[in-house]
């Protein structure tokens, strides 16, 4: 698989804009809201020895830390990190992020097993999302009056590298009746 994604991304800021009837767009809300978490499996266990092995790197003359002492940080960052994905994990079911790829079209569990950084993992979410990263910074905007019987629904997102065009491709096609549009925002 080519490379499509930096491993630290640029940042782009979009606006999605989303008219219709009420009843349609109330449905666009209600199938894009999420929590803005994918659930990912973090192999904690490997994590640790992986930290471990690094902070025994140096050589004895070197090194700042004992072997017991690597093995205890080593433990102490593999607890921190099953307790960030426990809390994380706990938040999926709300539906605080206003639009949530996830929420969108979900990263099968075949996948979510492999963890964000699989080759199979990040062709998936370029090919379904076009991004390899969730949104960030998801925020609702005030709307523009529409027609009598018609609203709109608006927010503002970052999105790693690129715009999520095969989302939006999908919602297009899952909403027709919708009018759905993704435009850039140029930040100073």
């Amino acid at each position: 698989m080519p490379n499509r994604h930096l491993p630290q991304p640029d940042w782009l800021a979009h606006r999605l804009m989303v008219q219709g009837r009420a009843g349609d767009v109330a449905a666009f809300r209600l199938a894009t809201s999420g929590s803005g978490i994918v659930p990912w499996h973090h192999d904690t266990d490997r994590m640790a020895e992986d930290w471990f092995h690094l902070m025994l790197a140096p050589p004895p003359h070197r090194r700042s830390i004992s072997v017991m002492g690597a093995r205890v940080l080593a433990g102490q960052l593999r607890d921190a990190v099953w307790d960030a994905q426990a809390r994380a994990l706990a938040r999926c079911d709300a539906k605080i992020s206003a639009f949530d790829l996830h929420a969108v079209m979900p990263v099968p569990q075949s996948l979510l097993r492999l963890g964000a950084d699989a080759p199979e993992s990040l062709d998936w979410l370029w090919r379904n999302w076009g991004t390899v990263w969730p949104l960030r910074r998801v925020e609702l905007r005030a709307c523009p009056a529409v027609e009598a019987g018609r609203i709109s629904f608006a927010c503002d997102f970052w999105s790693a590298d690129w715009t999520p065009w095969p989302a939006i491709a999908a919602l297009r096609l899952r909403f027709p009746t919708l009018a759905i549009g993704v435009t850039p925002r140029y930040v100073d």
